[in-house]
């Protein structure tokens, strides 16, 4: 006898609510997109997004170029490579290429938990070692991480103000429609003293998905020695303001339609993470802009060398990227100063 069809996760999704009543927006971004990552490659002009690395290689390969000067200046020691989230492996294989030139061949380490991206990873880096988390990195040599739009897809909390006070916000469930709603309220204490009387309606956003890893992540670098770099669009935070967003077909739609089947993200608060890693005795360079990053590292040398054929690709990825994504680095004190931070 054939096993019956898992139900869909929008049905799923309505049932544990019908059952235990509404659920926050972590639990519902987080159940969303690990169904959407796990069945199905998003990237390219076929799929619902596109991201830096396939804008153009220039981007993969002015990062491999940062990491293998961070690595000459640092004495060339024995190092590993890792990437969170890397997408089809894109990045990481413009970036080894242009580390191979510097003499810089770190095993390859990639955290990723979709099958599906796993596979097309392995087309373009074969010799990878995969990981599910952090938690099994190797622990023995100086890290070089790269987490390029990979915090932007971890699940947020908001926070709404209403009826004077603010209140967790959650997803309901009517008639198969998903919707936010006010929840219970909580305490003003744990909102920034500077938005308690926010205006009504207004949302707070955090990430204590994010905290975490990046937690778990400065502290392997303060321990171990080596640098992450972290791109994603976002902002300097605390901050009010519902970033919460879907991207369906390479249009933005209702976050609360169709979950699993679209892709959610949200901004990154950027200063919170920084803040955790100088908590944790890392140091922080940035923020800056994307375009001023890339630019600090030359990619308009770069752009001149390869024609005029990737003009639009530099401009895409300078002008249009260039101030909505922004960039830090974390390294271990006694590592140099990262480049492209001013």
């Amino acid at each position: 006898m054939t096993a019956a069809a898992e139900p869909a996760l929008a049905e799923r999704l309505a049932r544990a609510i019908a059952l235990g009543g509404p659920i926050p927006v972590s639990q519902f971004m987080a159940a969303a997109n690990a169904h959407y990552y796990a069945t199905r490659d998003p990237l390219g002009a076929g799929g619902d997004f596109t991201t830096a690395p396939e804008i153009s290689q220039m981007f993969g390969e002015l990062i491999g170029a940062w990491a293998a000067d961070l690595w000459d200046r640092a004495g060339q020691p024995a190092v590993a490579w890792v990437e969170l989230g890397p997408g089809r492996g894109t990045l990481t294989a413009d970036a080894l290429r242009v580390m191979a030139r510097a003499g810089l061949t770190p095993p390859v380490h990639l955290v990723e938990t979709s099958p599906t991206l796993r596979q097309a990873q392995a087309e373009r880096v074969a010799h990878a070692t995969w990981h599910d988390t952090l938690a099994t990195l190797p622990a023995d040599v100086p890290l070089i991480v790269v987490a390029n739009e990979f915090f932007d897809a971890l699940p947020i909390r908001q926070l709404v103000r209403a009826g004077g006070g603010w209140h967790e916000r959650l997803v309901a469930c009517q008639d198969t429609l998903f919707l936010p709603i006010a929840g219970a309220g909580i305490p003003d204490t744990i909102i920034p003293p500077a938005l308690r009387d926010a205006a009504p309606g207004s949302i707070i956003e955090t990430s204590p998905a994010s905290v975490a890893i990046m937690a778990d992540l400065s502290a392997r670098i303060v321990d171990q020695g080596g640098a992450a770099l972290v791109i994603d669009y976002g902002y300097d935070g605390p901050a009010v303001g519902d970033t919460l967003q879907a991207v369906r077909g390479h249009a933005y739609a209702n976050p609360f339609a169709d979950p699993g089947e679209i892709d959610l993200t949200a901004h990154v608060d950027m200063a919170t993470l920084g803040l955790v890693a100088t908590a944790s005795g890392a140091r922080l360079s940035g923020t800056t802009g994307q375009g001023a990053f890339l630019r600090a590292l030359g990619i308009d040398q770069r752009a001149a060398a390869l024609g005029e054929r990737v003009a639009a690709d530099r401009a895409r990825l300078v002008d249009d990227m260039g101030t909505l994504f922004r960039v830090i680095a974390v390294s271990h004190s006694d590592w140099p100063q990262p480049a492209g931070f001013a």
